[in-house]
């Protein structure tokens, strides 16, 4: 357990841009807390893929070992625990456990994560990230060839029937009534993909596995595999309290070097970026981890 001093950063979320930012850090002596509450959002998840040298790893096993690895670094410390709010001050932050205990830093990063928000679906929430999945590029190779249903609306449902399409020649959109154009409509007609216009009461399944997809008047459609765009939400409310920016999307708002719009918090991973993989996390951590050493370096000498 760390002292109650001031630290150079303190890292909200110990997941692989958390992780990643503290090595950038801890390679330069930083003073580093992280505190994490160890609910990664991909932790139904059994394989993370498209991550060189790491492919088809299971995505807890690639977060213990890059923890093992950080713990390495002396100057390295962790919390375990939710943080529930953060302030500024005149010379950092103060950021408070969800126990009450408050810790200080110069600069704060923010690997706080998004909670996907399922819908109300029978069997929905048991397949996601199994067989309901929401990346062709983190899990397409593997349902490749198989029986696909896509489930989104309007350009969202047009995007991903053109990435799907490139994996499988058996898709079908399952989307609700005028959510297409007429164009869009003629597009996948083109490429053989029929859209079924209809709501979804349950999805039947084997330990996560699609088997069929229910719809409302009680008929079945029998997949292997379902692409869902779903809506999420931030997993913390930290970066609200502090006044961070947000996209039209929902994510923090960041630049080219991960800082956010209140200065000295910056933000990596999943919740200031749409490409949701372990890859990405990581390389978002690195930059946000060196960037905050390069300011604290500036600021002392």
């Amino acid at each position: 357990m760390p002292d109650q001093r001031k630290h150079d950063v303190i890292i909200i979320g110990g997941s692989y841009a958390g992780l990643s930012a503290a090595m950038s850090l801890g390679r330069s002596l930083k003073d580093v807390l992280i505190i994490d509450s160890g609910l990664p959002c991909n932790r139904q998840t059994p394989h993370s893929h498209n991550f060189i040298t790491q492919d088809g790893e299971t995505p807890a096993v690639i977060a213990a070992r890059a923890k093992e690895q950080v713990s390495a670094y002396k100057t390295v410390h962790f919390v375990d625990g939710l943080a529930s709010s953060a302030r500024k001050t005149n010379d950092g932050f103060v950021v408070t456990a969800q126990a009450g205990e408050e810790y200080e830093s110069r600069k704060l990063i923010l690997a706080t994560g998004i909670k996907d928000l399922m819908p109300p679906i029978k069997g929905f929430s048991d397949c996601w990230g199994i067989t309901v999945v929401h990346c062709p590029y983190c899990h397409g190779y593997e349902l490749r060839g198989v029986k696909t249903a896509i489930m989104a609306k309007g350009d969202k449902a047009l995007h991903l029937a053109g990435l799907v399409r490139n994996l499988t020649d058996d898709v079908t959109l399952l989307t609700s009534k005028s959510s297409l154009t007429p164009e869009q409509l003629e597009k996948l007609r083109k490429h053989n993909i029929p859209v079924i216009e209809t709501e979804i009461s349950e999805i039947e399944h084997e330990a996560g596995h699609v088997r069929n997809v229910v719809v409302a008047d009680g008929s079945k459609g029998a997949f292997e595999a379902v692409y869902a765009a779903i809506p999420f939400e931030q997993h913390s409310e930290i970066p609200r309290q502090l006044g961070c920016a947000f996209t039209e999307a929902g994510h923090i708002k960041v630049d080219e070097t991960q800082k956010t719009t209140v200065d000295g918090v910056y933000a990596c991973g999943d919740n200031s970026s749409m490409m949701r993989s372990v890859a990405s996390a990581v390389y978002s951590g690195n930059l946000a981890g060196a960037v905050v050493n390069r300011e604290l370096t500036e600021e002392r000498f």
